[in-house]
């Protein structure tokens, strides 16, 4: 769309007002409204102003004027504003040089493709992401000096089956016992096809939804695999239709990895895939159909893992969930159909075009345009370097002996490990300007002072369990 586009589809929705969305550097969506009469075809080249240093992570206060300039070709109806409303997605731009802003994600992204263009090796990068979330009928939490405590609840959850209802109907979903029950153990079907419209409605294709292996409302709605941009611009998109569903039918949605204690968290499996002229660069006669492009690709994943986690998984609650015996994998290694390997090899079809590969640690708190962008780079940089990934690992990980699980290579236990192997293992991702050191370092002085050092100074409830009486 051009921006002449953008003010005649505005009209034929009946926009009267415009909302303007950009993304900080840990995935949160900001925005502004304006009056659409406050626009013209100008605005698309000269952007708005913004101060920076109200952004986590971005300028400090004596260098706070932004510019987010609108991009046309993301316009959409905004589905949630009373007065019909034109979302447009911006990029950031420094107003005194006019240069991208090296800290805005979606240009992260762009910068991204462009260097894998550059590369010669392929031209696009499609990306199908698989984001779980829980759907809570209440959430109260509470940190301060007199104490701390959280709690959820569920109409769903095994905790309630002996709960007075007034008329408990059972139907409870078991521990672990969520996936792919029919009603009336699954109560979200009809909420989940409400979400699956609204994401229709902006132009996302959606391939299925269903409830997941969690008990208290644990849900997955996939959506079909895109270019790398697109699929970020999207995620943005369906967090923002997900959480508002939910609020507007009186639930609360939560992409956190592990709210739930003792049952599986949420992840965001990650399919991924290089093309070249239209045509897959991922299949081919190697192990499990790869080509040796794709197996190279795929060392560049398993070798620069830990730091990913860094961007993939990056809050401490990641890590309650990136343990053993929960279908998260903790293991750098590949494998045909093996869920407890971060690289896996769906096996579903035989088509030439469906050959992929599965980053199965990611979950749904992670900036999808750096996430994604960041595991692109890892795979340029296996292809560049004919990185070889290792033997699979075509066994069951929780059969291998404690000798052989200390001869794998395993994701981080915590944050602070993924912070620091993102510090020592970053050359991947700085190549072609693509990620700036500035952004690499402000993402990780934020995490550790803004989250890390907090939780640190903070005594657990669950340490009153085990010292009060000491």
């Amino acid at each position: 769309m051009t921006p002449k586009d953008f003010f005649a589809f505005a009209e034929k929705n009946g926009a009267k007002m415009v909302d303007l969305k950009f993304t900080d550097i840990f995935g949160t969506w900001q925005h502004c409204s304006y009056p659409l009469s406050t626009w013209d075809e100008g605005t698309f080249e000269d952007g708005v102003g913004f101060d920076g240093s109200s952004i986590r992570g971005w300028q400090t206060i004596d260098s706070s004027d932004m510019l987010a300039v609108p991009d046309p070709a993301t316009v959409k109806m905004d589905p949630f504003f009373k007065s019909p409303t034109v979302s447009v997605l911006a990029d950031i731009v420094d107003p005194i040089t006019k240069e991208d802003y090296n800290k805005d994600p979606r240009g992260v992204a762009k910068k991204g493709l462009a260097y894998l263009q550059q590369t010669g090796l392929a031209d696009a990068c499609f990306i199908g992401p698989e984001p779980e979330f829980f759907v809570f009928d209440d959430v109260r939490y509470l940190s301060n000096q007199r104490g701390a405590m959280y709690e959820i609840d569920s109409s769903e959850a095994a905790w309630n089956t002996g709960r007075s209802e007034e008329g408990n109907l059972g139907h409870k979903v078991g521990y672990k016992g969520g996936y792919f029950p029919v009603a009336p153990t699954d109560t979200y079907g009809d909420l989940r096809a409400e979400m699956v419209e609204e994401l229709q409605k902006v132009g996302i294709v959606v391939e299925a939804h269903h409830h997941e292996v969690a008990t208290a409302g644990q849900c997955e709605i996939d959506m079909e695999f895109s270019p790398l941009l697109q699929m970020a611009d999207q995620f943005m998109w369906y967090k923002y239709i997900i959480k508002n569903v939910a609020k507007r039918n009186g639930k609360t949605v939560t992409f956190m990895p592990k709210p739930v204690f003792d049952d599986n968290g949420s992840g965001m499996h990650t399919h991924i895939s290089l093309w070249k002229d239209g045509n897959t660069l991922m299949y081919g006669d190697g192990y499990a159909g790869l080509s040796e492009f794709a197996i190279h690709a795929i060392g560049g994943i398993i070798k620069h893992g830990r730091a990913l986690i860094a961007l993939s998984n990056p809050t401490a609650n990641s890590f309650h969930r990136l343990v053993p015996g929960f279908e998260a994998p903790v293991t750098l290694a590949m494998s045909q159909r093996n869920r407890s390997a971060s690289c896996r090899i769906p096996m579903y079809s035989g088509s030439p075009k469906a050959k992929r590969v599965e980053f199965r640690c990611p979950d749904p708190t992670a900036n999808g345009y750096l996430s994604f962008t960041a595991l692109m780079m890892a795979m340029i940089d296996g292809v560049q370097n004919k990185i070889d990934p290792g033997e699979p690992l075509d066994r069951d990980i929780y059969d291998m002996t404690p000798e052989e699980l200390a001869e794998t290579n395993v994701a981080p236990k915590n944050l602070d490990e993924a912070l620091i192997a993102l510090e020592e293992d970053h050359e991947f991702l700085t190549a072609g300007d693509v990620f700036s050191e500035d952004l690499i370092n402000s993402f990780i002085k934020y995490k550790r002072t803004e989250e890390l050092d907090p939780i640190r100074l903070r005594p657990h409830p669950y340490e009153f369990d085990l010292y009060y009486n000491a």
